[in-house]
């Protein structure tokens, strides 16, 4: 049977706490340049953006949720989130601005996003039957080996959060880059856009951490032998 094991909270704990205290910096940092207005939208800032380089078939589309804004590739959509979609302030823009560097990317052939958007179905998968697979191998003395294709197929999650690290924080650049160079917000402006997508890149790399960590953890109890019978 199985006992409580200090060794995950060691692992997994950090990262969560360091999970938190980023979406902790991705409020106040909305919030407070949430109060320094521009004379754009964030769905007039992508729109902008998208048709100036040659993407007008990319629709911008409002979505329900609290920054809930995302680009999909698949129905080419830019989704924003009703703050997004209509403030007319420096984080809103920001955030537009990210959202369609993602489709920057996707008309680009970025590899990195072209990776992340091809492991999706099996990262879907991955992050149930993984575990559930795992746990089973891992009871059984005689299914070692199907815990050891659970850790494989968890595999893929960790994997994923990984290849998210260099699709949002090249999407965040591109934004910086082209707000600035098309005019839309000045130097000063961007002060504002740098806190806000540099506090939402963390919650990504706390994200990475934390996939990582169970993964090293399922290892270890493979190898290390931490069981109780």
């Amino acid at each position: 049977m199985f006992y409580f094991d200090p060794l995950y909270l060691i692992l997994t704990i950090p990262a969560l706490l360091l999970g938190l205290w980023a979406q902790s910096r991705v409020k106040s940092a909305f919030e407070q340049y949430a109060q320094v207005g521009t004379r754009l939208t964030g769905a007039r800032a992508a729109r902008t953006l998208l048709d100036r380089y040659g993407l007008s078939n990319v629709r911008v589309e409002r979505v329900d949720g609290f920054l809930s804004d995302h680009y999909n590739p698949l129905t080419r959509e830019l989704r924003l989130s009703p703050t997004v979609y209509d403030g007319a302030t420096v984080a809103s823009v920001g955030v537009a601005a990210h959202e369609a560097g993602h489709a920057l990317q996707h008309a680009q052939g970025y590899l990195p996003l072209q990776f992340r958007s091809a492991i999706v179905p099996g990262v879907v998968v991955g992050s149930w039957l993984g575990p559930m697979l795992f746990f089973v191998g891992f009871i059984f003395n005689s299914l070692r080996g199907l815990a050891w294709i659970g850790v494989a197929v968890f595999g893929l999650v960790a994997l994923f959060s990984l290849v998210t690290l260099p699709v949002e924080f090249d999407a965040s650049h591109r934004a910086k880059k082209l707000l600035v160079a098309e005019g839309i917000l000045d130097t000063q402006e961007m002060t504002g856009v740098n806190a806000v997508l540099n506090a939402a890149a963390l919650t990504y790399v706390a994200a990475a951490v934390q996939a990582v960590m169970n993964l090293l953890y399922y290892v270890i109890l493979l190898t290390g032998g931490r069981r109780q019978d």
